[in-house]
């Protein structure tokens, strides 16, 4: 039962208190490790046992329904579920959506869904692969062996694929192994690197019957221990959260992404490229990025000559005044490097999204809601962006009550081959409704 589950995790006041203490809670290295979020790595991600003691700590306050706007992989709808509570989620990242909704299966007949991935591994076994259709950045990230063993397997999948829960199921297990199968190398946040070598790739069949097994396992485990309403999960934009009622949200618990030019779009390329969802670089644009909040200068060529007049939108009232000069700053900045890259119109996007954001989740909170945005702060150029102070401004202009920044972690210490010396960290801004 759920009530005896959370007697076990949470024995003492000091377990609990750790909700404000543990400085890993905005990182995802420990979902490695747990049942269901291990199923799938996404760095973006956040500690599902932080969010599953938050949820606990709220839900003896009566806060009984949490929202996440950027749901990634499923982490806090995940642990809703643990924990006896409801659940809604939006992600407009079709990939990541996907990943999360496979991963919410987790309630179906293990033994079922271990026969049907059976039975895709051997059906595989008898399918000769073709691999000369495969996209460039998958013949360079795969010897040719290794590639038609994973083929094979995805062939197989799509021979047998019923739309069934098992052979969605089937599929994530298909789609989690891939990085591991790789013998190239990949950056701390997913980016592949043809160039760079690992040592220990995975047999591809090895890594299917492994997370086979995992599952399997882990799928037993949540059901003994977990019986809570099942999450549900929206394909849309966070921008407007249209699919959630009024005021329906007691909680809100969320990682929107950082101000910090990184291309969510391009960390998923891998997989969608052996999926054939994308064939290169370019079809990123069209396949996934317009759908996401404007965090990086992918997502602004277009729209860079409109940057000043950007900032006179009245959703950014309350910033605009700093917004502008660092604008100015990073505009003038850029002209002194190579990339000139338009940090200024990202950063300025930035903000217009996370705005409307605000305003719908003023929309869709009740009145005595409580809002936790995991997130970081921002220096491109060298030129410092106070994140968790305007998107604390902007939520209060949005009808949010206040807010307060509880630091967790300083960033990017540790990189000898850093662009600028700007100190900078990453925290949780906890908004009141």
């Amino acid at each position: 039962m759920v009530t005896s589950s959370q007697d076990v995790l949470f024995e003492t006041e000091a377990d609990v208190s750790l909700i404000n203490t543990d400085k890993y809670s905005g990182t995802f290295s420990k979902n490695m490790s747990t049942h269901i979020h291990s199923w799938y790595r996404y760095s973006a991600g956040f500690s599902s046992e932080w969010v599953g003691r938050l949820i606990c700590q709220e839900k003896a306050h009566d806060r009984t329904h949490v929202l996440d706007p950027f749901v990634g992989s499923g982490t806090v709808l995940i642990e809703a579920e643990k924990y006896g509570i409801y659940g809604i989620g939006i992600e407009s990242h079709p990939f990541m959506a996907r990943i999360a909704k496979a991963k919410l299966q987790w309630r179906e007949n293990p033994e079922s869904f271990k026969k049907h991935a059976l039975a895709v591994m051997e059906r595989s076994r008898t399918i000769t692969p073709s691999i000369e259709e495969y996209p460039a950045l998958i013949k360079k990230c795969y010897p040719s062996d290794v590639l038609g063993s994973l083929d094979a397997l995805c062939r197989a999948w799509m021979q047998m694929n019923d739309n069934s829960q098992y052979s969605e199921l089937t599929w994530l297990t298909l789609a989690s192994i891939l990085r591991e199968c790789s013998p190239v190398g990949t950056a701390q946040w997913t980016y592949v690197l043809p160039k760079k070598s690992k040592a220990k790739p995975v047999n591809p069949y090895d890594a299917f019957w492994s997370k086979i097994q995992l599952m399997v396992k882990d799928m037993t485990y949540m059901q003994k221990i977990a019986n809570g309403p099942r999450a549900v999960l929206y394909q849309e934009d966070a921008r407007e959260c249209k699919s959630v009622p009024d005021r329906w949200a007691e909680l809100v618990v969320t990682s929107p992404p950082y101000a910090n030019n990184y291309d969510y779009a391009d960390a998923t390329r891998l997989e969608m490229s052996f999926f054939k969802e994308v064939d290169g670089y370019g079809d990123l644009q069209e396949k996934v990025r317009q759908y996401l909040i404007r965090s990086c200068t992918q997502h602004v060529a277009s729209i860079s000559k409109d940057t000043y007049k950007m900032i006179e939108n009245p959703l950014l009232k309350p910033i605009r005044d700093e917004l502008y000069e660092v604008c100015k700053h990073l505009d003038e900045e850029r002209n002194h490097h190579g990339g000139k890259k338009q940090y200024h119109t990202m950063i300025v996007a930035y903000f217009l999204d996370l705005t409307k954001v605000w305003v719908a989740l003023r929309r869709t909170t009740s009145d005595n809601a409580l809002v936790c945005f995991v997130v970081g702060d921002s220096a491109p150029y060298g030129v410092y962006v106070p994140v968790e102070r305007w998107l604390g401004n902007l939520a209060v202009a949005a009808g949010f009550k206040s807010y307060e920044f509880d630091k967790l972690r300083d960033r990017n210490v540790k990189w000898k081959n850093r662009k600028h010396r700007v100190p900078l960290h990453e925290g949780r801004l906890w908004v009141h409704g």
